[in-house]
Order: structure tokens, then C-alpha cells, then sequence
């Protein structure tokens, strides 16, 4: 029986998707954006440069995505969400915008603003409850429900999500307490990690300038 579907590519002057990608007109989507199977995305999102959507993706209307975000297989990124350069959303992660849902209340005044910071992860079927701020390069582990805004850095895990340590740019966890003070270096890029006060900053060191 032959394919209803054949795999084939639109292309399009700044982007690329499949023949069974739905983008609604009036949505903006930067150069090198690829737009896989069975993907939908809404006319008022709009979507920077060199994103991945993976197969069965959905995009609401009040969504921004930066550049270089990358949206894996089966998640829903709905109104009221905000990603920034950078972030990875594993496969089948969920995103909420209501606090309280119930079916027969109509609560779309309501929707709670969640905003994921640059670099940051999100794991494969974690759950970001709505109204939460995730700071930049933050790693939330693999199933994890995330209540409450995210420190910079921070490495989080759990139902509810709870932070044992912090990690780095390269992914890599840092030898840091988790509160006080302290500095570690990462051993891939060279770049030194400060802790102060239980806020962690990067300084750009490369080895060359030790």
C-alpha cells in the first residue's frame, strides 16, 4: 500500500518542513528552523533561527522561541511559555499555562507566565508547572516536576524536584556545595564557576590564560 504521506520537505524561504507539518499563516520562524512530522504550529507564535521541532510537536499562539532551541519529539509548548537561545526540551516533556484547571471553568485569563532562561535543559517527561522562572543553563533531570523557579546553574531532580548540586555550560556537574561558597573549574572548556552567597556565575577562562 503506498504512503498517503511521502516523505518529502517543503521548503520555504527561511525554513524547512515536512508535507505533514501544519504552520499557520502569520506565524514567524527564523532561517535554518527545521519542522519535522505531524508538527503544528499556530499563527501567532513566533521563532528564531536554527530550531528543531521534533515529530508531534505543538506551538501555541503566545509563544516567543529563541534561537537554537530545540523541541523534541511529542511535547506541547503552550500559550504563555517563553524559551530563550539555547534550551532543550526532551521528548515528551510537558509544559502547563493554568494553575488549577477544571473542564467546566474557563480560566484562559488566567494562564501563568512560565520563562526558560538561556542554555537551559529540560529532561525527557519532566513536568514544568506553570509560573516559574528557570534560570540560565539550569538541568532538569529526566521525569521530574518542577513547582518553584530554578536557580541559575541549579541540577534538579525529583517529584517535587529538589536541587543536589549545580552543573555547566558543557553539561558537565560542578564539584561546588550546593550553599556557601566555593569555585570549581570545568575540565572540558576550561571555564571557572564561582558560588557566592548561593548564586553561581561563570567566568570565560580558557586555559590559555591560566
Amino acid at each position: 500500500m503506498a504512503n498517503v504521506f511521502p516523505c518529502r520537505w517543503i521548503i520555504k524561504v527561511t525554513y524547512t518542513a515536512h508535507a505533514t507539518a501544519i504552520v499557520d499563516e502569520g506565524a514567524q520562524i527564523g532561517d535554518g528552523t527545521r519542522i519535522w512530522h505531524w508538527v503544528h504550529i499556530c499563527g501567532g507564535a513566533k521563532i528564531g533561527e536554527r530550531c528543531s521541532f521534533g515529530q508531534n510537536v505543538f506551538v501555541g499562539n503566545d509563544v516567543v522561541i529563541g534561537n537554537n532551541v530545540k523541541v523534541q519529539n511529542n511535547v506541547s509548548v503552550y500559550d504563555a511559555v517563553h524559551l530563550d537561545d539555547d534550551v532543550f526540551c526532551g521528548p515528551s516533556m510537558v509544559f502547563t499555562n493554568v494553575y488549577n484547571p477544571r473542564s467546566a471553568i474557563t480560566r484562559k485569563n488566567e494562564y501563568r507566565k512560565t520563562h526558560v532562561c538561556r542554555g537551559a535543559t529540560l529532561g525527557a517527561n519532566c513536568t514544568i508547572v506553570c509560573g516559574v522562572t528557570i534560570g540560565e543553563y539550569a538541568f532538569v533531570g529526566a521525569g521530574a516536576v518542577i513547582n518553584k523557579d530554578v536557580k541559575p546553574y541549579a541540577l534538579m531532580v525529583g517529584v517535587p524536584a529538589k536541587q543536589i548540586g549545580w552543573i555547566g555550560q558543557h553539561g558537565e556537574k560542578l564539584d561546588l556545595p550546593k550553599n556557601g561558597n566555593g569555585e570549581a573549574r570545568c575540565l572540558a572548556t576550561g571555564k571557572r564557576y564561582v558560588l557566592t552567597d548561593e548564586t553561581v556565575s561563570c567566568i570565560e577562562l580558557n586555559y590559555l590564560e591560566i
